[in-house]
């Protein structure tokens, strides 16, 4: 969830005007927290996660399963309401629910964080599970809260998929098949999704390459796409090109925003050490967005890729035609008087473009970086690092998307508004996060690329592993160090379509400090980064391993933690398929599928209702989860003292 601050946004014509405004302050609130907290250390080691449900409406006597678009009247009852399931919790441990972009959503955090020990660690699942109890118990019969990626029918013309069922269009995206009424109603929102479009001087554009099955027409041209719709100006550009043969069109922010992930952010001891654990992330984070893969469905096709990271990329790509490569720059509209026109390579939504610790090798940073020189001075002239200054004005080479009026002018020494304002809406793989002002929380890390999973045993898995990862690059002093050329690349490759069996991931050959080696990047798959092939190169999962080595566990912690440790193994060398490979593998056996690459109503209903039966314990799929998950998951629902929900 962005910043959402509450107030009167300005038209877009008027907030360009105030965009160095906002540049230039931001900065000094930067600077702010920098002086103050620059020194800090000593902070524990906290932690948190972020889960993001999506309501589905089940209808089993029309056999619909559709998007409940009452995410206002279900939060202020899930923010009021009392419930058995938190009367044993401290007020504090008492989860909380949040809005998110789109009306179907909710996101749901931990009441506070928690901490590294085994004892925290081993309470993150029944706290998951305690949130989606609670959630049920104030949903109408026959909702749904579901932590899917993407609902596999956004945005299909032949039916509704919304419930109460919407036209689509509105001015805010202009969307041919998204109604803007999809989107969150906070201002901030529809605001967020009309500047978008207006920034880039057209609507996004989104094309997902299709899956050909047998019977999928080659070219595929997509007829669902109404070309005959005449409300707006943009109403054209699929005709006009926009829509590319063979792929899956889509045109709005909500295609990618209303996606759900998994999110995990860490409070380090200090800035260095903060910026040493977001170093030796990045190169993690497209291993764990092809082991999460969880979205190969969009507008009813299946597609030829397993994970959502491009479509979001795409779909807040606010770039214009000259800073994308595709006018020259002479034509590039003066949004910001106080810049140059400049080529952009990427979305403001993508991968981490340079490394943060001051010890990073300098070839490594191999990326282009595009930066606001004057803020890059600014802060050089503070006495600010070059690393981290190249970091923030490369962040802030980026506009403002939303101002709000009365926020233009604020005590830079009291308010994060203006940083946050560019920080929040640079969406890459990691975040960098300084400490709030005058608070009690350090400087800490975001974990950002993973796709949600089905079951709240997976995501408290992925959620405890990376944590433990993180403990284990300090403990261990490892060295992910590689090209971010190849990290790159490593990004494109994980959203390929069963990627764990095709892919091979570039990524360092040894990996304990100032290693000796001729070959210092090779390729290696899943299983080999997971499990390791050498000394050189143990793995992820037998590091993790030899830390809890070193830790005074107790038989029964142990027993637990491995068995988190020993799913994620299993998904990576392919034991349990990810989400994705589930659902293609539920089309393909489909009786009604006709091998063309539509998933119609029908179908859809029948594989979100199974996957609602899987979370629930009612259905075991030994290929997918572990065989003892439906016994663990009644098990855990009696600790809480709730029936099978």
């Amino acid at each position: 969830m962005g910043l959402l601050s509450l107030g009167t946004p300005l038209e877009w014509a008027e907030a360009t005007k105030l965009a160095a405004h906002i540049r230039k302050h931001g900065i000094d609130q930067f600077l702010s927290v920098w002086r103050a907290a620059k020194d800090r250390s000593g902070d524990p080691v906290l932690w948190g996660d972020e889960l993001e449900y999506m309501v589905v409406v089940f209808d089993p006597v029309q056999h619909t399963a559709r998007l409940s678009l009452r995410q206002g009247e279900i939060l202020r009852v899930l923010q009021s309401a009392h419930s058995p399931l938190f009367a044993a919790l401290p007020a504090a441990q008492r989860p909380t629910f949040h809005p998110e972009y789109g009306r179907y959503m909710i996101e749901s955090t931990p009441g506070e964080p928690f901490s590294a020990s085994a004892d925290d660690l081993l309470r993150v699942e029944l706290d998951m599970l305690r949130r989606r109890c609670f959630a049920k118990q104030h949903l109408r019969e026959h909702e749904v809260p579901m932590t899917v990626t993407s609902f596999p029918r956004l945005g299909a013309t032949d039916a509704p998929f919304t419930d109460p069922a919407l036209t689509a269009g509105g001015d805010a995206a202009r969307s041919l098949f998204l109604p803007d009424d999809l989107i969150n109603q906070h201002v901030r929102f529809p605001t967020l999704t009309a500047n978008i479009r207006k920034r880039r001087g057209t609507k996004v554009r989104i094309n997902v390459p299709i899956f050909h099955d047998t019977h999928t027409p080659r070219p595929f041209v997509d007829p669902t796409i109404p070309h005959a719709r005449n409300t707006f100006p943009e109403d054209s550009e699929a005709a006009l090109g926009a829509a590319l043969p063979d792929h899956i069109y889509m045109d709005a922010m909500g295609f990618g925003m209303g996606c759900n992930c998994l999110q995990v952010t860490f409070q380090a001891a200090n800035a260095t050490e903060a910026r040493r654990v977001y170093d030796q992330c990045t190169p993690l984070t497209p291993l764990f967005l092809a082991i999460t893969a969880a979205a190969p469905i969009y507008r009813g096709y299946v597609a030829d890729v397993d994970a959502r990271w491009n479509v979001i990329s795409a779909s807040v790509d606010d770039r214009t035609n000259a800073e994308r490569g595709t006018a020259p720059l002479r034509d590039e509209p003066k949004h910001n008087a106080d810049t140059a026109p400049r080529r952009l390579r990427k979305s403001r939504y993508d991968s981490v473009d340079s490394y943060l610790y001051p010890g990073a090798p300098p070839e490594d940073n191999d990326m282009p970086l595009e930066m606001d020189l004057s803020v890059r001075d600014k802060l050089l002239a503070a006495g600010i690092d070059p690393l981290l200054a190249e970091h923030l004005a490369h962040l802030f080479v980026r506009d403002p998307l939303v101002i709000f009026s009365e926020l233009v002018d604020v005590d830079n020494t009291t308010s994060m508004d203006h940083f946050e304002n560019i920080q929040s809406t640079n969406w890459q793989t990691m975040r960098f996060k300084p400490p709030p002002l005058g608070g009690h929380i350090g400087w800490r890390v975001e974990f950002r690329p993973m796709e949600v999973q089905l079951t709240d045993f997976e995501n408290a898995a992925f959620s405890i592993f990376v944590v433990l990862l993180s403990r284990v690059m300090l403990h261990f002093n490892t060295d992910f160090y590689m090209p971010l050329s190849l990290v790159d690349e490593n990004m494109q490759r994980a959203q390929q379509r069963d990627a764990i069996h095709t892919q091979r991931f570039y990524f360092r050959r040894h990996w304990a400090p100032d290693a000796e080696s001729t070959e210092r990047i090779g390729e290696y798959t899943l299983a080999e980064l997971f499990w390791g092939r050498d000394a050189a190169m143990p793995g992820l999962i037998p590091l993790v391993r030899r830390y809890l080595d070193e830790l005074a566990l107790a038989p029964e912690q142990r027993a637990e933690l491995d068995r988190y440790i020993a799913f994620i193994g299993e998904r990576a060398n392919g034991t349990l398929m990810t989400t994705a490979t589930w659902m293609r593998r539920f089309v393909h056996s489909h009786p009604q599928y006709k091998h063309d690459s539509v998933v119609s109503e029908k179908i859809n209903y029948d594989m979100l209702c199974t996957l609602n039966k899987i979370e629930r314990g009612e259905l075991a799929v030994p290929d997918f989860l572990p065989p003892w998950y439906a016994e663990r998951h009644r098990t855990m629902e009696r600790t809480l003292g709730v029936p099978s929900l």
